[in-house]
Order: structure tokens, then sequence, then C-alpha cells
């Protein structure tokens, strides 16, 4: 049984972002971003600390204020949307540093990325098999508390949870942070599986090895704006060294 891919505005693609400034009060941290995910398509987002990576996501969810620009998810513009009717199946956010319910159980945090499908059971039962069936061992865990799981398997939930709302969109914010290696190569077979199943996905991270393993291309920001876009395949040595240099 395989992830359920919404169908909707199958022709647009799942996020186009158009001259996007935002930021916090009056510090500005987004600065006329330009931005797109196809449908079907991984982008690795990368950039330095305080880059403005993770305002990107906030701003696609709806959570701070934007000043200028649009968001597109699919064919909607969700710019004045707010993040409840976002996460509705437009756009799901798995965050940085998993941020589980400790007091739920496994599947309990997984239901709640469906709560707005609570009257569809078939729907909900299909996906909640599907990241049974992408994260196996989360089936035998699934009566534990989240915090009686590893670091690695809390990120698998995390995950699940986001799929659980069935995006057009799936945004992660550092999935490998904190991770040990084998714990990181678990998350990166899931996000090629995912890819595979036709998954659209925006990846904040900072490690660069795994952005070019799981992603069709990659954007590298630097002080608010995007100040490189290349196709991963196609990142030679000397680009790598220019990616890292803007890594710090």
């Amino acid at each position: 049984m395989s992830v359920t891919v919404s169908t909707s505005s199958a022709t647009a693609d799942a996020l186009t972002i158009a001259g996007l400034s935002a930021g916090y009060g009056r510090f500005a941290v987004l600065h006329d971003v330009e931005l797109h995910v196809g449908r079907g398509e991984a982008l690795g987002l990368v950039g330095p600390n305080g880059a403005g990576k993770t305002t990107v996501i906030r701003s696609i969810m709806g959570m701070i204020r934007h000043r200028s620009g649009s968001i597109r998810v699919g064919a909607t513009d969700v710019i004045a949307m707010p993040t409840h009717r976002i996460a509705r199946g437009h756009a799901a956010l798995a965050p940085e540093g998993r941020r589980l319910f400790s007091e739920l159980s496994v599947e309990e945090n997984l239901m709640l990325g469906a709560t707005h499908l609570r009257g569809e059971r078939d729907r909900v039962a299909t996906l909640l098999d599907s990241v049974y069936d992408l994260f196996p061992v989360l089936r035998g865990y699934r009566d534990r508390p989240s915090t009686a799981l590893s670091g690695g398997e809390q990120q698998m939930v995390a995950i699940g949870r986001s799929l659980m709302s069935d995006p057009d969109l799936l945004l992660l914010d550092e999935p490998s942070l904190g991770l040990a290696p084998l714990a990181i190569e678990d998350v990166i077979r899931a996000l090629l599986a995912l890819r595979e199943k036709g998954r659209s996905l925006l990846i904040v991270e900072q490690r660069i090895d795994l952005v070019l393993r799981v992603c069709d291309r990659i954007n590298v920001m630097v002080g608010g704006r995007i100040v490189l876009e290349e196709e991963a395949a196609a990142v030679d040595r000397d680009e790598r060294a220019v990616i890292d240099a803007y890594l710090g």
C-alpha cells in the first residue's frame, strides 16, 4: 500500500513563491524571494544559520506576516490563508526538533495530522497504513509513548504525522538534525521513497550530502535572498566548494 498522492491542481507547480518579502516586526528577513517546486519534485534549500530558510517555511505555512509577494501551493493562493487551513491538505510541516506530544502514543501523534479528515475513516486508515509501510518499525511501536523512541524514530513519527494530512506539498525543516548516521540513512531512504511515490518536497537542510542525494534541484539562500540555483545532479566539485563556502 502506497502513500496517497493528491491529484488536485495537477497542472500547477506544487509551490510557487514570487517576490516574497517577510520578517518579524520591523526586522526584514526575506527579500524578494523567488522559488518554485515542481509537482513530484524535491527541492533542497540550504544556507548558513540565519539565512532565512526557516522563515521561508514559516511563510508558506502562514506563521508570519508577509510584506509583499505571493505564495501558491498548487493552484491555491495561500498568502492570506490561516495556518490551520493551509495544513488541511495544502502543505504540511515536519518541523525542526520534531515537536511531538510526549504524553501521546506514536499512533496518537500520527493521527493528529489527519484531524481534518476525521469524517473519512477509510482514507485515514489508508494513510495510516501508508505511513507504517514507509516506516515499518513504527507499526510495532504504535502504542508506545513518543518519549520511548530514539531520535531517528521520533523523526519518522514527525514525517509520518505530516503525511497523514495527505498534503500537496511536504515541508521538512532540518530532518537530519541531531540524528545518528544510521538514523540519517533511514530518513534518506524514506525521502527517496516519497519521491518515487510522487510527493512534492521542500527540504531545508544543513547537510549538503543529504540534499544532493535526495533532491532534484538545490537553492542556496544567504541574507534572505536566493543566491544560487542548480540542478543537484549537475553540481560538480567546484560548485560543491562554492556551496560549502556559503554554508560556512
